[in-house]
């Protein structure tokens, strides 16, 4: 299948929130990407559901909500709801009763996506993968945008492209961080489905030259 391109609004500009937006409506993207972060599961704030509404309304294209959050049961309701969530994505780090919380998700008519920090090992979702139509991979502390790619990560989609194909799976593959013009080959060749690219897009002189690259 060809790479799906989620654009992500964090490494845009909040003072001209509008204008990026209509940009990447009228590129080749495919999704916009959203994390919500609330400065205690990472140690960043960034969107809340003001800011979310607005996203919502004027994004022509899916919205693919990242929930970096502690107790993302309690907003479930409203990010599917108000924010017109097309896939919901919660970390396995921040569940206690991760089946339950997809199953809820999914009851909403949203996708639910599982997302592993860098230091969580695939391997544990084995159990879980069945219940997940997307897994986002970090290839970065999650916080932050701008940062380096983690060259590990590719060992981890790797391995979790052989674990979704020996269960007989179409769950997607996300990667988040750090992702550009100089890695997205071998990301992708390495088993990628999802490119979440941020600062590559937003930094870029042309974004949607850079858009138009990643998918093509």
């Amino acid at each position: 299948m060809n790479q799906i391109i989620a654009p992500s609004l964090l490494s845009a500009d909040f003072g001209n929130l509008a204008q990026d937006i209509q940009m990447v409506n009228q590129s080749k993207a495919d999704w916009f990407h959203v994390d919500i972060m609330d400065g205690n599961f990472v140690p960043n704030l960034s969107i809340g559901f003001p800011t979310l509404k607005v996203i919502a309304k004027l994004a022509q294209k899916p919205l693919d909500i990242h929930l970096m959050i502690v107790n993302p049961d309690n907003y479930i309701e409203r990010f599917c709801k108000e924010g017109n969530a097309f896939c919901l994505t919660v970390h396995y780090e921040a569940c206690t009763h991760l089946h339950r919380t997809l199953q809820h998700i999914k009851s909403l008519g949203v996708k639910a996506g599982i997302a592993l920090n860098p230091h969580t090992p695939v391997s544990l979702l084995e159990d879980i993968l069945p219940e997940a139509d997307l897994i986002l991979l970090m290839s970065v502390n999650p916080g932050f945008g701008g940062q380096k790619f983690i060259p590990q990560t590719l060992q981890k989609i790797q391995k979790l492209k052989n674990m979704i194909h020996q269960q007989h799976l179409s769950t997607l593959i996300e990667i988040d961080g750090g992702v550009g013009v100089n890695n997205y080959r071998d990301i992708i060749t390495a088993g990628g489905d999802v490119l979440v690219c941020g600062n590559s897009v937003f930094s870029s002189p042309n974004p949607p030259d850079t858009i138009r690259l990643l998918k093509e």
